[in-house]
Order: C-alpha cells, then structure tokens, then sequence
C-alpha cells in the first residue's frame, strides 16, 4: 500500500470510531496527535480506536487527542479533513453513528492490556476534571497560543543547527549566510505570530493583534525613550507581544460594544492598534524586557548552583507536572529563553522523564513474561517511546500500574540530574526548539561547547535514565502481589486468593 493510501486508510477507519463527521465540530493536530473537537464522545469506540495499529493512545482532553506520532499526523490530518467533508456533503442531515456496544468485560481474573487501557482512560477522564480550574484552563489558553508555533521552531532550530555545523567545518561559505537568514527569520518576527495567535485564542481580531504585536519588532522603537533609557528593537520578546495582544483584544472588545455600527470600520480597528500600541511602547516593552531577563538569569543562576539538584526535581517531577496540567506554563519560559539564548536548558532535562518511561517498560517486559498481553501493548509502544512519544506508555502501561510509574520518575530524576550536572560545571546542553524530546531531540541540540560535546551529554542522559528506570522499576516496581496478579497469561486462572480485590481498588493500592 502506498503510503498516500495508507495514511487515508487510516483517516477511515478513524472516522466512524469517533461517531461519524456528525460527531465532529472540529479538527486539528499538533506535533503527534490529531485533535478532535466532538458533539458527543460517548460515540468514541475507544478500544476498537486503541487497537487500530496506526494509533499509539488516546488522551481525553478539551479535545480528543489520538496519537498518531510525528509526521503520521501531519498526513493522516488532511485526508481526515476530506472524509469529513465528503460525508457531510453525502449525508448534511444524517445524524452521528451510534456507537457500537460495548463488549461484555471478560471473566478472566488476570490484568491484560485491555483492562490497563481502561484503567488508563479512567485516570484520564479524572484527570481531566481535576484539572478543569480557571487558573489551569488559562494555562492550556496559553499554550493554544504557542503550540501552533511549534512546526516553524523545530524547522528553523534544525536549518540553524545544520548551518552551526557547517560553519564549525568550514564547509560552504557561500551557503551558510542564507541558511543563516532563513533560520533567524521566523525568530526575528516570533512576536507578530505570538500576537496574532493570542487575538485568535481570546477573542479578537488576530491581524489586529498581530499588527500590535509588531510594534516591538520595528526597527525604528530604537527611537523611542522609556524609563529614561531607548528602547531596543525585539525588547519584551513573546512576552510583550501577548501582553499587548491580549490588551489590544480588551481595547476592541470595548470599543465593539459602545461605538455605533456606521463607525465601527474606522474607530474599532484604530483605537485597537493605537492605544495598546502606546501602552507597549511606554510600558509594555520595557516591563516585559526585564521579567524575560530574569527569566533567563533565573534559569542560568537554577542549573548553576543548584545543578543535580535542579535536574533531578525538574527530571522527576515533569510528568506529575503534565498530569496536573501544570506544565503549559513552561512553553512561553521555554519561547523566552530561545528568543534570548538561542536554546532552552530546561527542555532536554524535562526529556529524561520520557527515558525514564522507556526503562520502566523494558523492566516491566522482563518481570511479566506470561503476559502477553501487556507485553504486546510495550513492543507497540517502545519505539515511539525512545522517539519521545511517551503516552501510549504512560497511559497504556505504567500509569494504570501505579508503582512502575513512580519508579519511571525516578528514573527521569537521575537523567535529569545527569544533564543539571553537566551544566552546573559550564557545558551547557540546550533546545532551539520545543515539541520533541527522546531521539528526536538530537538535531535540535545547541550549546556552548560545541555540538560533540553537547550531544554526547544528552546521549548519556538518556541513557542514565533508561538505566534508572530500569532499575528502580525491575527491583521496587512490583509488590509479591502484584506479580502474582499480573504474570499470568490473559487466558490463565488466576490464583486462588482468600479476598479478591476489585480491579479499580487493586490499582490504587499499587500506586
């Protein structure tokens, strides 16, 4: 099958999974997964969509998540989108399709992969409420803003990277001052995109916002005297401009609602751009500047002195973080940090947390040999895992489990503080970009010790937490009981137990 047809097939068999092109008001996708806006998700037949061989999970969020993974995704999207359309045009009135019934749960006592992918999907669906607070709801508005930048920052940070590499060799001068260009120039205009994406998301006119937002960009700002000293054309970075998008979307939401309709066109569109505009050049700008340099001050002064220290608890407690929602308030320090630096620090730290995953998995395939099952669910789910795309583990296998996930943190910790070491003594291994991590992070590694050496660093990072993982999970991952429950195969009776415990009660006492 040609790869054209294949990624349609799987668009497909997608479709009618999720209730039908009824069930679906809109569709989008990010790095790795296709995101999903629907009527209705009781319509969702989620194990028959898990088992799809092109689906590595499914994350139940403000959207529907289905993990496709890098490049699958950005495929899989647009013939997703003309099925939609196609069933629409073919049936405008049909209603969503039914869901099929669910089938009966099994006898079996022993815990297949089946019931970890329920388990799974009810850690997420309370997760989801749990994080359902305005202050978290604000975050993911946030990183909407952001996350659409993503694809343009992993481009550029490779073109840059391939062009520092160029330049160390020697090779092709005449070459590398373009590749220059066409790396630094998305970086150079980030805040118009910031500004108009921050518009979209609350509300507002985006080229309005965007418009705005380019205020800080113009070279000409350099004219401009606030807080008795010039300001500097980029000053305030991503910061500034959602600061000021975000102003310029409460000015024209004002301004919507008292000036009369037959004005509308020449006032709205002008006080929007003119009075935030003011407020970012003789406040704004300068404000904005310096909480970005105190981010990256902070950031340098964290791994500095805190070193091990620092990785091991931003190693360990990322994937908590996601958990908790908590996590998006990271990319716009992360966008800060690139806009400044060139690279963020923190990025390939938080990536040990995948490692740590992928060791815990390989210990769970060792102490589980008589369950297929669960060991089918891990050799789906390992090579995504070592190219950074970690759910099909997390949710699939060592979340439901409780204790392998804990472990797997652990194991995140040591690779986290493997890479703060390294900074702490001067080599500093940092991002261009944000969005992948595992393998995939390797063409978008910089530093201030060459590219070798940072690669190498991180390498060995991974590799510390694959261990780790390994370790603690092997060793402190699993009670006597718990082995007993789990290494049988799925069509084994299960142990004779004086006092069964109900699946749901037997998670909670792993964790």
């Amino acid at each position: 099958m040609s790869e054209e047809n294949k990624h349609r097939a799987t668009a497909a068999a997608i479709l009618p999974l999720v209730g039908g092109a009824a069930n679906v008001t809109s569709v989008a996708h990010c790095m790795t997964r296709l995101r999903l806006g629907l009527r209705d998700r009781s319509l969702v037949q989620e194990e028959a969509l898990t088992a799809l061989p092109a689906v590595m999970g499914v994350v139940d969020d403000d959207t529907y998540q289905i993990v496709l993974g890098p490049g699958a995704v950005a495929r899989v999207t647009p013939e997703f989108e003309a099925l939609v359309a196609a069933e629409r045009a073919a049936a405008p009135e049909g209603p969503a399709a039914p869901a099929a019934p669910a089938a009966p749960a099994g006898g079996s006592d022993p815990v297949t992969a089946e019931e970890l992918a329920a388990q799974g999907a009810a850690l997420r669906a309370e997760r989801k409420a749990r994080n359902a607070t305005p202050f978290k709801l604000f975050l993911r508005r946030i990183a909407n803003i952001f996350v659409p930048l993503i694809p343009a920052l992993i481009g550029c940070g490779i073109i840059a990277g391939l062009n520092g590499l160029l330049v160390n060799l020697g090779r092709l001068p005449g070459l590398t001052p373009a590749l220059a260009a066409i790396a630094s120039g998305f970086m150079a205009l980030i805040a118009v995109f910031v500004g108009y994406n921050t518009a979209k998301e609350f509300g507002g006119t985006p080229i309005l916002g965007g418009a705005v937002a380019s205020i800080i960009v113009y070279a000409k700002v350099a004219d401009v005297e606030a807080f008795g000293q010039h300001l500097s054309p980029g000053q305030g970075g991503v910061l500034g401009a959602l600061a000021a998008a975000c102003l310029g979307v409460y000015v024209e939401k004002r301004c919507r609602r008292w000036v009369p309709e037959s004005v509308d066109v020449l006032v709205t569109p002008t006080v929007t751009v003119l009075v935030p505009g003011l407020a970012t050049l003789f406040g704004l700008m300068f404000l904005a500047g310096e909480v970005s340099s105190w981010i990256g001050d902070a950031a340098d002064w964290l791994l500095a002195h805190g070193g091990a220290g620092a990785g091991l608890l931003l190693g360990g407690l990322f994937l908590p973080l996601v958990m908790l929602g908590l996590h998006q308030a990271l990319i716009p320090i992360h966008t800060t940090l690139i806009e400044g630096a060139g690279f963020t620090v923190l990025l390939p730290i938080l990536a040990m947390a995948g490692a740590g995953q992928v060791g815990a998995a390989l210990a769970i395939y060792l102490r589980l040999p008589r369950n297929t099952s669960i060991r089918t669910t891990i050799k789906s789910a390992l090579w995504p895992g070592f190219l950074g795309v970690g759910e099909p583990l997390i949710y699939g296998v060592s979340l439901p489990l409780g204790r392998p996930f804990v472990t797997a943190c652990a194991g995140g910790a040591f690779g986290g503080a493997f890479v703060g070491l390294f900074n702490q003594l001067g080599t500093d291994v940092g991002s261009t970009a944000i969005g992948p991590s595992g393998w995939a992070l390797f063409p978008l590694l910089d530093g201030n010790h060459g590219l070798a050496q940072t690669i190498a660093v991180y390498a060995a990072g991974l590799l510390v937490g694959y261990v780790a993982g390994f370790v603690a999970t092997y060793w402190f991952g699993f009670t006597k009981t718990m082995l007993a429950e789990l290494n049988v195969a799925p069509d084994a009776p299960a142990p004779a137990s004086p006092a069964p415990v109900a699946t749901e009660e037997r998670v909670r006492e792993k964790v």
